[in-house]
């Protein structure tokens, strides 16, 4: 049977009074392209019984087919596992600062508008539209809706992925994209920040006011609905997100961690200083020491804003490149090394690491080379034990030790 068919047989089926329940006869899942179809009818079944128009849902799944090179892409591990100097030194690129600048001053009208109406300032969303997208110039041109039905069949992370694809059908039904206008990478993303289709739909502002909320070419769409996301994930109006600090030779380096907060009085007091030498404001802000590199890399007071940065993206690496990458757009200069040199572990002698902590009983998570707030927990655990710095990064002398 036809994928248009299986539609129509669905939407016949639940007219007649069958009901959702009876679509649900094909497997929930599968691994390769056997049994996709039935299970794309049950789904698209579903659909109609949840409100989605049958002439949405033909026009939406009715050519939809199983891509198998979605499922390897999802195979493949990430790219996160580099130090943040390297990263953010690649990422936070020249022509990064000089386009994202000038934007800012292009949309400065909208921007204000922005953060009159969200509160978030211009460079925060300008980072995350440089990160994500380059600016819009690079939104990726996948099928969404095939990417998200291969997913949503293939059995790593079905629920997630149905979830996104029903999402995507509701932003057909309000007519704000049309299926074939519907285009990202490979895990289902869209527009010129990356919002997965839940998040449209929940999050996305029509800020142009043509009637449509087109996150991937209307710039003042996506700025403005990024501003809304990031203020739902808890943005504070007005406070600051990430600041350099200088730290001293000594101090009590178990207190360098997200998880921690002392008032910026108390981090004065242990000697942190700002990146220029002059003293910390000696008030009772709260602030958490971020040591990306440890000890003697570069250091950052972390506000509670920066929390939202976790939210959008659970990579530390990642999180403290688009809040640097903020900063130097609001003025900031250009990150510090640190106290003294670093060598971070290599991808290898950090799985390394993580299977010799786990062979200790540490929880480490996916031994993967990435060092994650799992595996820093159990660095820093073992350097309380061994009497070093703890301050949760992995060097070549633990590993030694370890050895």
């Amino acid at each position: 049977m036809a994928a248009k068919e299986i539609l129509v047989a669905a939407f016949l089926g639940i007219m007649a009074g069958t009901g959702a329940g009876s679509a649900v006869a094909a497997p929930s899942c599968g691994n390769n392209a056997n049994g996709f179809e039935a299970w794309l009818g049950a789904f698209s079944r579903d659909a109609v019984a949840k409100g989605i128009s049958p002439r949405v849902v033909d026009a939406a799944l009715g050519n939809v087919s199983y891509d198998p090179e979605i499922v390897r892409a999802d195979r493949r591990q990430g790219v996160f596992a580099q130090d943040f100097l390297t990263f953010a030194g690649r990422m936070v690129a020249k022509y990064r600062m000089q386009q994202g600048t000038a934007l800012m001053r292009k949309y400065g009208d909208s921007f204000a508008r922005i953060e009159r109406s969200y509160g978030v300032p211009a460079a925060v969303i300008t980072a995350f539209w440089g990160l994500e997208t380059d600016f819009g110039a690079n939104i990726g041109n996948l099928p969404t809706l095939r990417s998200l039905a291969t997913l949503a069949w293939d059995c790593r992370r079905p629920e997630l992925f149905r979830e996104q694809l029903m999402a995507a059908l509701r932003i057909v039904e309000r007519g704000d994209l049309r299926p074939e206008e519907m285009v990202g990478p490979w895990a289902g993303e869209m527009g010129q920040t990356q919002f997965l289709p839940t998040h449209y739909n929940e999050y996305g502002v029509d800020f142009d006011g043509d009637g449509r909320r087109d996150l991937l070419r209307s710039a003042p769409d996506a700025l403005a609905s990024t501003a809304n996301l990031l203020k739902a994930e808890g943005w504070r109006r007005g406070e600051p997100w990430l600041q350099e600090v200088r730290v001293p030779d000594r101090m009590p380096w178990d207190q360098a961690d997200l998880d921690i907060r002392h008032p910026r009085a108390q981090w004065s007091n242990w000697g942190v200083r700002a990146a220029d030498g002059s003293a910390l404001p000696r008030d009772q802000m709260p602030a958490s020491l971020l040591l990306p590199m440890g000890h003697n890399g570069p250091a950052f007071l972390a506000y509670a804003n920066f929390a939202v940065y976790l939210e959008w993206n659970q990579s530390l690496v990642y999180a403290t490149t688009a809040a640097y990458y903020a900063t130097r757009l609001a003025g900031a200069p250009p990150v510090g090394p640190g106290r003294g040199q670093v060598k971070p572990l290599s991808l290898g002698e950090t799985k390394e690491l993580q299977q010799r902590l786990a062979a200790r009983g540490f929880d480490v998570g996916k031994i993967d080379g990435i060092i994650g707030a799992q595996t820093r927990a159990a660095v820093k655990a073992v350097q309380l034990k061994l009497g070093l710095p703890a301050d949760s990064y992995p060097d070549e002398d633990l590993l030694a030790r370890l050895r």
